[in-house]
């Protein structure tokens, strides 16, 4: 039996239980298993469905979703007793397409038509643009993240130390015994496809090469604090910091590279601040490396920077699942914590070490400074990394 996720369990309700009354929208990054997800539950459902895909159509068709929500019309009339299920794939790829599903859906509300409406989609910025435009007050959402080491380790078995070199990409797992194959994969089949049809595709970049740089850079440096003015000294075609952030953001909605902010109460000073670079997903880094995971092994200091980013992709992967959570670093002098986490105006601060060496100066001094709620190691001599990964980041403030 196929790996189900815990979202499956509260969608499945919502559309087998209860009556028509909101759209729900699924959203995440690309090949985490969002349509896999409504197959499943479209099997368990007593009552039949259509799914279709805007992959392939042009984006100013403005007739195709009117099409498709008219044939599940008629279907519906068929079993006129029985609710329709229209499950609509990358549906931000239809110009306007909030504004159509608005009118389709209205109009069905107003005829008691019970079709009731999937929408799936993989880029979050187009997503909410259209929800909060056109669709307040219609829609649910429910946001698929990358996999989590509990559910990989779960559904293939995997060890810790294999999850933080192979990531959270289910449909790679194939491949994790033919690591240049597996490379391949990651850097062509989703990096790149996230990269042109989810950023390229649906917003305006000026200077997309070096976007996809600042990328490569950004994910070669994950775990570490980086300016954008030295990032400009390692790119030919630097454009301007203000660029750099925009693109970084854009990175970020794509469920690939995000820019942590320093932490401070004063947000002037934070939103001046240089990033701190995450994947959001340890197989971007792996990918795109010259590293294998034996080589890998064998280097401490090079280890412990993807165990970082490990904790770091999943401190992110959570914070979007939950808006009252919101990540940062903080770095004053010498002193350095490398993960800051806010819940509810709760702080905790959080070091990662891989290995025994270290001090922990930064914890003390954040300690002394801000007076957190709690001040946590995670690794050698504290919370074991390979525990954390496992943990729901929220519990830490209970």
């Amino acid at each position: 039996m196929a790996y189900q996720r815990s979202e499956k369990t509260t969608l499945l309700k919502r559309l087998k239980d209860e009556p028509r009354r909101f759209i729900q929208v699924i959203y995440g990054p690309r090949q985490v298993g969002k349509t896999t997800m409504v197959r499943q539950i479209s099997a368990e459902l007593d009552y039949p469905h259509l799914l279709v895909a805007a992959d392939a159509v042009p984006a100013g068709d403005g007739v195709w979703i009117a099409q498709q929500w008219e044939l599940a019309r008629i279907e519906q009339a068929k079993q006129s007793d029985k609710p329709f299920l229209l499950v609509i794939d990358e549906v931000q790829k239809i110009d306007n397409w909030s504004e159509q599903v608005k009118s389709e859906w209205d109009r069905d509300a107003s005829l008691g038509i019970d079709v009731r409406v999937v929408l799936l989609g993989s880029s979050r910025l187009m997503l909410q643009q259209g929800l909060t435009e056109s669709l307040a007050g219609r829609f649910e959402a429910t946001y698929l993240g990358h996999w989590s080491y509990g559910e990989m380790k779960a559904a293939f078995g995997l060890t810790a130390e294999e999850f933080v070199w192979l990531g959270g990409y289910p449909g790679a797992i194939t491949l994790k015994d033919d690591e240049d194959r597996w490379k391949s994969y990651i850097r062509d089949s989703l990096l790149e496809t996230s990269i042109s049809k989810d950023i390229l595709m649906l917003t305006r970049v000026d200077k997309p090469a070096l976007m996809k740089r600042l990328f490569e850079l950004g994910s070669v440096y994950s775990g570490q604090v980086l300016s954008f003015t030295k990032i400009m000294g390692q790119l030919s075609d630097a454009g301007n910091t203000t660029t750099l952030a925009n693109y970084v953001e854009l990175l970020n909605e794509a469920g690939l590279l995000g820019g942590l902010e320093k932490f401070s109460p004063n947000m002037v000073r934070k939103r001046s601040s240089s990033p701190k670079f995450i994947v959001h997903n340890t197989a971007i880094m792996s990918g795109i490396s010259n590293e294998s995971f034996d080589t890998l092994m064998e280097n401490p200091k090079t280890w412990g920077r993807w165990v970082e980013s490990a904790v770091g992709a999943h401190l992110v992967n959570q914070s979007f699942k939950d808006k009252y959570l919101t990540i940062h670093y903080w770095r004053q002098g010498n002193d350095e914590v490398d993960y800051v986490i806010e819940y509810k105006k709760k702080v905790i601060a959080l070091e990662v070490k891989s290995a025994k060496t270290g001090k922990l100066s930064g914890l003390n001094a954040f300690d002394k400074k801000f007076k957190p709620q709690k001040s946590l190691l995670i690794g050698s001599g504290g919370i074991p990394w390979q525990e954390f990964l496992e943990m729901d980041v929220v519990s830490l403030f209970k």
